[in-house]
């Protein structure tokens, strides 16, 4: 209840007991609170004889008064690992410094166990500077003991993790490196005077590509090849990749028209991935058929980047197959055909895009179909091994900017020797 204004003030019931909760606080001699402090208290002579000891360290330790006062060393209470850190580092520093702090001990209790503790100890001296004992204060370092040891054990399980991670990832890179190559030929076949050249770069070694080529003889004078790239990566894209190519393979030995190729593929996609999970791909399917000394080629594009032709006197034609439509996306897709002659040192060049859509400079921008374009040019001409030898330190310069692996695959005849060309040398 409160008082009526301007009454007298109630007194305060609580102040006197606080008060005396208080003196009596105070009235704690410097002896009792030494003896009962959470901490251990030992003073020493300089030649480590304890004088003095409190009851708390002496209870962390399980020894009486009488048995230590004037009996023992403080390094009779250490481990034997203990004891030798104190006579080689401990006291000697004690001794130069007059101050040591926070250093991490062993104490031997009764019953011989071992008490980590963190001690501290400092020289008293006397008014004319000369040292006459050592003060030192014990801390109970058990659980700081125990959180050090698990701090360790988790650091070394995460050692363990983080090396067995790296072996298995090594493992997988391995695993996928060899599962890529059996998506590719182990070699292309050698074709009578006609020079060829592959390459294929993985942006990434833990994860499938997407990326294909093949090139294979159909009879004496001709041959098949083509090259692409399947939506997606991983197992996914590998098992699309894989249906891909030897369904590419299979109607190529059965029709040599790489139009009808790519609609035999859109058939086989459309056939196999139906409904909410449609699998599609870019390509370039093509024939070549030596006619004299040059190679009529045909090619056929299903929505995939441009072929490129470096031609012997310098120049780099681009093969236009605007209107190919991306194969296993619709039904009855288009796909455009384009004819070319290569001559003796012409290099026809197909890529996939990984190469045009690689990310250059601090805007990265796109490396793009222009670059790629002038980068040809300087090299015309140029043989496929040449040419895909320049592209290959090409890819590797994108660093970090080449994130989609990249299929190469070039065709040429080799260049007239001036001899052949009837100019002696």
């Amino acid at each position: 209840m409160s008082r009526a204004a301007g009454g007298p003030e109630e007194p305060d019931t609580d102040e006197p007991s606080t008060r005396a909760a208080f003196s009596a606080l105070l009235e704690d001699s410097a002896e009792d609170l030494y003896e009962s402090a959470p901490c251990g208290y030992l003073s020493t002579l300089l030649d480590g004889t304890i004088a003095k000891i409190n009851a708390t360290l002496l209870g962390w330790l399980g020894l009486s008064r009488d048995e230590v006062v004037g009996r023992m060393r403080f390094s009779d209470l250490l481990t034997v690992g203990g004891k030798l850190y104190h006579e080689t580092h401990f006291a000697p520093l004690l001794r130069m410094q007059g101050h040591l702090g926070g250093v991490a001990l062993e104490m031997r209790t009764a019953s011989g166990s071992r008490l980590p503790v963190l001690v501290t100890s400092t020289v008293r001296s006397s008014d004319s500077g000369e040292p006459m004992l050592i003060r030192t204060t014990v801390f109970d370092a058990t659980d700081r003991r125990a959180y050090e040891k698990e701090l360790l054990r988790a650091r070394r399980a995460a050692d363990e993790a983080r090396k067995q991670a790296e072996t298995d990832r090594e493992a997988l890179r391995e695993a996928l490196t060899v599962l890529q190559q059996s998506l590719l030929p182990a070699t292309l076949p050698d074709l009578p005077g006609v020079e060829t050249a592959c390459h294929y770069h993985m942006a990434s070694p833990i994860q499938l590509g997407g990326d294909f080529y093949d090139l294979f003889a159909l009879d004496d004078d001709r041959s098949a090849f083509f090259l692409g790239d399947v939506c997606g990566k991983g197992p996914q894209a590998a098992a699309l990749t894989s249906l891909t190519r030897y369904t590419l393979r299979a109607a190529a030995l059965h029709d040599a028209d790489p139009v009808a190729n790519l609609r035999v593929l859109n058939t086989v996609l459309l056939d196999r991935y139906t409904g909410d999970d449609p699998r599609y791909c870019t390509a370039v399917a093509g024939v070549l058929e030596r006619v004299g000394d040059t190679v009529e080629i045909r090619l056929a594009s299903g929505g995939h980047p441009p072929a490129l032709v470096l031609r012997a006197d310098g120049r780099v034609e681009h093969l236009p197959t605007r209107g190919g439509m991306l194969v296993g996306a619709l039904p009855g897709a288009q796909f455009v055909q384009v004819r070319t002659t290569l001559h003796p040192g012409d290099t026809l060049l197909m890529y996939t895009d990984g190469l045009t859509e690689a990310r250059i400079g601090p805007g990265r921008e796109l490396y793009g179909y222009e670059a790629l374009e002038s980068f040809a040019a300087d090299l015309a001409p140029s043989g496929p091994r040449r040419v895909v030898d320049a592209l290959k330190d090409l890819l590797k310069g994108f660093g970090e900017g080449l994130d989609d692996d990249t299929a190469l695959l070039a065709i040429g005849l080799p260049a007239r020797t001036d001899t052949e060309c009837g100019t002696p040398r």
